[in-house]
């Protein structure tokens, strides 16, 4: 059973379930200061040649799951990249028809996983999902998006480390409790791609290590109910889109997908 003075019984279940291998392409493993990782996020895209954009402010997500709602409130105050990067795909529809291809609930609740687009091809072997990317259409090359945690009492997010490899030892402003969502990486922390996960519980051994970006504000119980292979049948911006700005500073409102 796994108990709570175990504590690497936990990190062996952090390994084994939320860290995404990426098959093919690998981001480039960039490292920098603190100080450098508090700069601007524009002045952080490293990873990626494309143009990662940025939620300011908020952004309502509504996935339909089984027929039932599960509504998602992204953060771009606190996670501006990595929650605009989640709205932006949405946007794109890239979510829809992807599957959970990842769901640990024992020996106690753990994460739901998903977002692979990989996972939109039935045919695609089950051991490979988890290993696949978004592709931008006008290059065919993965988007990476940097590791982005802020620390509480600061005014700024930490890029492309972890709060422990960085120093910092005050928390994360957006925390691992139940109904988290945030993104999969490998153990490159710039490698977040498409992936995401939802905690089914508090989980705060995950705090500093991966990026938070949003909550489940409604729908937890229908989260509670998926299985492995359980389709988004679709992926909506409810409020917020004119949030979303391209690193220019541009509105990034593209058509919804059909449905």
């Amino acid at each position: 059973m796994f108990k709570n003075n175990c504590p690497w019984l936990r990190q062996i279940l952090v390994f084994c379930t939320v860290a995404l291998l990426v098959a093919c392409t690998s981001p480039q493993d960039t490292k920098t200061s603190s100080t450098e990782a508090t700069t601007s996020p524009a002045a952080q895209l490293s990873v990626s040649s494309a143009q990662v954009p940025q939620l300011v402010g908020t952004a309502t997500v509504l996935l339909q799951v089984n027929g039932k709602p599960i509504e998602i409130k992204a953060d771009g105050t606190n996670a501006p990249l990595t929650a605009g990067n989640f709205v932006d795909l949405v946007q794109r529809g890239v979510y829809q028809g992807t599957t959970f291809h990842r769901v640990v609930r024992e020996p106690e609740p753990f994460v739901v996983q998903g977002g692979d687009p990989l996972s939109k091809d039935p045919s695609t072997p089950a051991e490979q999902l988890g290993t696949g990317s978004f592709l931008e259409p006008t290059t065919s090359q993965p988007r990476y998006i940097p590791l982005e945690i802020k620390p509480e009492g600061t005014d700024k997010p930490i890029y492309h480390q972890t709060l422990r490899a960085a120093g910092v030892s005050r928390p994360p402003q957006l925390k691992h409790t139940r109904g988290a969502v945030a993104m999969a990486h490998s153990t490159l922390p710039d490698s977040a791609s498409s992936q995401f996960y939802i905690t089914l519980a508090d989980r705060s051994f995950l705090d500093g290590d991966y990026a938070v970006f949003g909550y489940v504000t409604d729908g937890m119980a229908v989260v509670d109910q998926i299985q492995p292979g359980d389709r988004i049948e679709s992926a909506k911006v409810t409020e917020g889109l004119e949030n979303l700005k391209s690193v220019g500073g541009s509105s990034r409102e593209s058509p919804q997908p059909s449905t």
